[in-house]
């Protein structure tokens, strides 16, 4: 209680002191106040005190489909903390929700049809929900909330994975189910019940389930969770509750497999090993599945990174990588050419900038699913960052990263011809005829004089004044190497 009251007190105070504390830093120099970083804004930091709790957890976050605000839910040691992110360089204190039983330092938190759903290892925790529609209504934070269902069929678990096309939650690391999927029905968010249970391979660390879409015709439609077991990527057909199958169960070089995440095709898998960099002496490591073949995937190679920071939780969005890494906070990797494991770190923020080395302190999660591009990260020691990234400050063509997959890098690649305005894009260098006028790539006068149009039907009149100028354009497509214009937009995050 006295906890709880500290935390109301703070939270009064809570637009003021944030204020003096990190508000509004641009990332200039390599620094954002004291935190080192590139091309990612620090918006606000809301320190611990703030929430009463000793130390932070896990992150997710949720969007009002009525009102568009925006809500980072971050997992405390005394429970669950929701902060109004709808003017985020002030973050608002909502509210919390107790544990339902003790304080733990584990806590993981996903939402489906606006409803929180939170885990935790505390004993006897089982798994809380909360209506996260009554946030709007709150017009006195921060309050006290209470859960609105108690799903007690196990007590103590250490992740949830929830697929939001299904509506099924899938408990791991708990007593039941020998630790592995312990699967919940939510078509009825408020009433959870019992759905099924996987423990074929025993205990599961992290897992994601999605509805797959990936290349694997025979399995494409079926319900499948991709799971970090230990010491295997596991892959388990849940589609029939009652009679789960077992489609893989492979094996590595590992240390503790930990967590991953699909690539947006479905057809990598990037996991993290959590104890590699501590035992092998190497830097953040994230190894490259390929799942062409869910009854077969392999190992296609690995991405080493910068600092020895360990890695922790990773997820995708686009063709970016966001990854909470313990000691070197988030990083941001762009995803080349995954057939031969290639990422490049294009924009990083560290939360704890004492140091990077291989310890389990600093960046615990990270939610990068905001519409507005907001990023949000949970900080073990040091409570919730809100941060804003610039996906475009490293644009395609100057990244290092083959992004079209056709084996030339950056100004090697005709489809860059003008590198520092435009995405390297395969419409020109392909080998097809794409406006179908007999002419393929730069033997079309369109691909060298205006990259817009790509390789399309030019309009009509302008066949003398191609001609006239293709010769001179494409001499200075042969030098483009040489000179950069000025840095524009590529694009908006998708």
């Amino acid at each position: 209680m006295k906890a709880r009251l500290l935390a109301a007190w703070c939270v009064v105070c809570l637009g003021a002191s944030a204020a003096r504390g990190h508000p509004n830093a641009p990332c200039e120099g390599g620094t954002a106040n004291e935190f080192a970083c590139s091309n990612v804004e620090l918006l606000a930091h809301v320190s611990l005190g703030f929430f009463g709790s000793s130390r932070a957890n896990d992150i997710w976050g949720w969007t009002d489909p009525i009102t568009g605000v925006e809500y980072a839910l971050l997992g405390v040691s005394v429970g669950t903390a929701v902060v109004d992110l709808s003017s985020p360089h002030h973050p608002v204190i909502v509210g919390t929700l107790p544990s339902s039983t003790s304080e733990s330092v584990w806590r993981d938190i996903k939402v489906y049809a606006d409803h929180a759903f939170i885990v935790s290892e505390a004993p006897g925790h089982g798994m809380q929900v909360l209506d996260l529609r009554q946030l709007a209504s709150v017009t006195s934070p921060p309050v006290t909330f209470t859960s609105d269902a108690n799903y007690l069929e196990f007590g103590a678990a250490h992740n949830i994975a929830i697929d939001e096309d299904t509506g099924f939650a899938y408990v791991v690391g708990s007593a039941t189910c020998s630790g592995g999927l312990h699967m919940i029905d939510l078509v009825d968010p408020a009433n959870p019940s019992f759905a099924g249970c996987y423990s074929g391979d025993g205990y599961t660390h992290d897992t994601q389930c999605v509805v797959y879409a990936g290349p694997d015709v025979e399995h494409r439609g079926r319900e499948v969770c991709f799971s970090s077991n230990l010491d295997t990527v596991t892959i388990v057909d849940v589609t029939d509750k009652s009679n789960p199958l077992l489609l893989s169960r492979t094996g590595y070089d590992h240390e503790y497999t930990h967590q991953g995440w699909l690539t947006e095709d479905h057809r990598y898998f990037l996991l993290g090993d959590e104890l590699d960099e501590v035992r092998n002496g190497h830097g953040s490591r994230t190894y490259v599945w390929d799942l062409s073949d869910l009854d077969a995937p392999f190992l296609v190679g690995h991405h080493t990174g910068v600092t020895a920071a360990i890695d922790h939780n990773q997820y995708v969005r686009g063709n970016h990588v966001f990854q909470a890494n313990y000691r070197s906070g988030l990083r941001i990797l762009r995803l080349g050419n995954l057939d031969l494991a290639e990422m490049g770190e294009v924009a990083y923020f560290d939360t704890a900038p004492e140091a990077d080395n291989p310890n389990f302190a600093g960046a615990w999660g990270v939610y990068p699913f905001f519409d507005s591009g907001i990023v949000v990260v949970s900080d073990i020691d040091r409570g919730l960052f809100v941060l804003k990234p610039d996906l475009d400050a490293v644009l395609d063509c100057e990244d290092g990263l083959d992004n079209d997959r056709d084996g030339l890098i950056d100004t090697d690649d005709p489809g860059c011809p003008f590198p520092s305005t435009f995405p390297e894009d395969p419409r020109c260098d392909d080998g097809i005829d794409n406006d179908g006028d007999g002419l393929i790539d730069f033997d079309d006068p369109v691909c060298s004089l205006s990259w817009p149009y790509w390789e399309k039907t030019p309009g009509c009149g302008l066949g003398f004044e191609l001609a006239f100028l293709l010769p001179l354009l494409t001499a200075l497509r042969r030098r483009r190497s040489g000179w950069r214009t000025p840095a524009q937009p590529r694009r908006t995050l998708p």
